[in-house]
């Protein structure tokens, strides 16, 4: 088959050849590649190049025998309903970036008994792009507010090493039950996961513990509502799973609606609910801030969901709403 030959584009600077392939041709092996690079069927710019090749943006791929790889999947039937959903839920989007507000209840990825989940709608979320959107991080299920989204392969690369490198500025707010004491401060604990299977969930870990992470959270009162209630400004500076969640037991304050974390002494959460306020977690990720691909930093905030809304008003508690998202040079 005739051989093609493919333009790498400005967001796909510095990216391995190995790895610029793989995004294009999903399912083609590493072994076939190496193959391909070292017989000089593969070629940059008319160049035999090595799988570690450093691209640059406008340099051209020569791409042997295309019919190896599959072609592009075809979009994916997402309900019609979903789809205008999740359009409703974008608040940011540019070339290179989507962020939505994400609802309450709807999992990021799919996993045992789960079959209805964010990754499996994405194609709603192309917006004739000819990529589908990368997840780039995630949020539980029950969590809500700003995830983070890419739309082209190359961003996702860059996003997630920003993740990795911990270079996005994260604010979460929460109501909790009980009022922490001091007011603010460092929530440094290690945590590691224990259990197994449906069953496995993050523990606090001795600091000698091999299995255990350095988990550190800043947490600061905003409001309260006398000693039974508070609304904390939540900053994770590590990224352990359901660090926010365990870090707020550590200091006596569970999450309003955390069952699974809060233990049978903290049984304050409980009672609140009894005043009829919502039982559904109260764990908003509120605000990204980030160096953004292009150039400058973007900020984006979320409006709290609905039960959360609710849970304020109630308390009395007042939230300013999301600013707009806006990217400064």
């Amino acid at each position: 088959m005739t051989p093609q030959t493919r333009i790498v584009s400005d967001d796909e600077a510095d990216i391995r050849l190995d790895r610029w392939l793989r995004r294009h041709l999903p399912g083609l092996q590493q072994s076939l590649i190496q193959k391909w690079c070292r017989t000089g069927q593969i070629r940059v710019d008319g160049t035999k190049a090595d799988t570690n090749t450093r691209l640059a943006p406008g340099q051209s791929i020569r791409i042997p025998d295309i019919d190896v790889a599959a072609e592009p999947k075809p979009q994916s039937r997402v309900d019609p309903h979903d789809a205008k959903d999740l359009q409703q839920a974008v608040i940011y989007r540019d070339d290179q970036i989507l962020v939505l507000n994400k609802p309450y209840g709807l999992p990021v990825q799919g996993g045992p008994g789960i079959t209805r989940h964010l990754d499996g709608m994405l194609d709603a979320l192309r917006f004739g792009s000819d990529h589908r959107p990368r997840l780039v991080h995630r949020l539980d299920r029950d969590t809500t507010g700003v995830l983070l989204l890419a739309r082209t392969p190359g961003t996702a690369g860059k996003l997630a090493a920003l993740f990795r490198g911990r270079d996005i500025d994260k604010t979460y707010w929460a109501v909790v039950a009980g009022r922490p004491v001091p007011v603010e401060g460092r929530i440094d604990m290690p945590l590691k996961r224990v259990g197994g299977a449906r069953g496995e969930r993050t523990a606090p870990a001795d600091r000698d513990d091999p299995d255990g992470a350095r988990a550190i959270t800043d947490y600061l009162t905003l409001d309260h509502a006398a000693r039974k209630l508070a609304w904390l400004e939540l900053k994770p500076l590590t990224g352990r799973t359901h660090q926010l969640r365990v870090h707020c037991v550590a200091i006596k304050a569970p999450i309003l609606g955390d069952e699974k974390y809060e233990e049978p002494d903290q049984n304050m959460a409980f009672a609140a609910l009894v005043e009829g306020l919502s039982s559904d977690l109260h764990l908003h990720a509120r605000k990204l801030v980030l160096p953004h691909p292009a150039g400058g930093t973007l900020t984006v905030e979320a409006d709290l969901p609905p039960h959360m809304r609710a849970t304020f008003k109630t308390l009395g508690f007042h939230a300013p709403p999301a600013q707009l998202p806006g990217r400064r040079r």
